[in-house]
């Protein structure tokens, strides 16, 4: 017979490769970035985001806060290594601007954690008190990157063309919901069901328009039509990206 335990742990560890694969979306990006030796139009909003709500989902798995919960620290320390080093390529190849855009936000957000895990750790007393707080925020910081494919969901529409918005990137962020949605359910985390719930909330209407507008897309590859790199990755981040797990 197997225990919620073991199968809560089961559904994590799957939810950890899906998000795995979902982190390591953007890397033709950086590929392409690397070999051009230029940044382009890539802009790095999506990958600065993503490492913010990283922190959060670490910082919200560690023992003081809510205890039990080693692989949404596992995933989300991953994710936040491959964010780093995304936006160290962006660095290395973008010009003055771009460079100090990352190092001002990425100190912004290291700042940032730090008055939360001050606040948390100071002001609250009990495990149930310093979830809550974090939790919170996590919930917030996924609200705002599960409404980024908004953007590409009313592009599709005013196009009825999905070749804006990738099919298997839509599968992957529906399943990445329904996995975490379960692994929430199993020990009941509240703020890792809201944030998934709408993530795979998000990911079946994007299933949803592509099954209405698959067959009427356009057949030309008009380069003028094409979503912009770093607007396709910030749908496809929801966060990488972004999973909020």
């Amino acid at each position: 017979m197997v225990t919620a335990d073991t199968a809560r742990t089961i559904v994590g560890i799957i939810g950890n490769v899906i998000s795995f694969f979902l982190f390591a979306s953007p890397l033709p990006t950086f590929v392409k970035i690397y070999k051009k030796k230029a940044v382009e139009e890539f802009k790095p909003d999506p990958y600065i985001a993503t490492a913010m709500n990283c922190m959060l989902w670490i910082f919200y798995g560690l023992p003081m806060v809510h205890p039990d919960s080693v692989l949404v620290v596992t995933i989300n320390s991953i994710g936040l290594a491959m964010e780093l080093i995304y936006l160290s390529i962006f660095f290395l190849y973008a010009p003055n601007k771009g460079r100090a855009k990352v190092i001002g936000w990425v100190a912004l957000e290291i700042l940032f954690l730090g008055v939360v895990a001050a606040c948390t750790l100071t002001l609250r007393k009990t495990h149930a008190q310093r979830s809550d707080l974090v939790g919170i925020l996590c919930v917030i910081f996924g609200v705002l990157m599960y409404a980024s494919p908004l953007t590409i969901m009313r592009k599709v529409i005013k196009t009825k063309s999905v070749k804006y918005m990738p099919f298997y990137l839509s599968l992957a962020n529906f399943l990445n919901g329904v996995i975490w949605v379960t692994y929430a359910l199993i020990g009941f985390d509240l703020y890792i069901l809201i944030g998934n719930g709408l993530g795979a909330l998000s990911g079946e209407i994007q299933l949803i328009l592509y099954a209405c507008y698959f067959k009427s897309a356009p057949k030309d590859d008009d380069e003028n039509d094409v979503v912009k790199p770093s607007e396709l990755q910030l749908s496809g981040s929801n966060g990488p990206a972004r999973p909020t797990v």
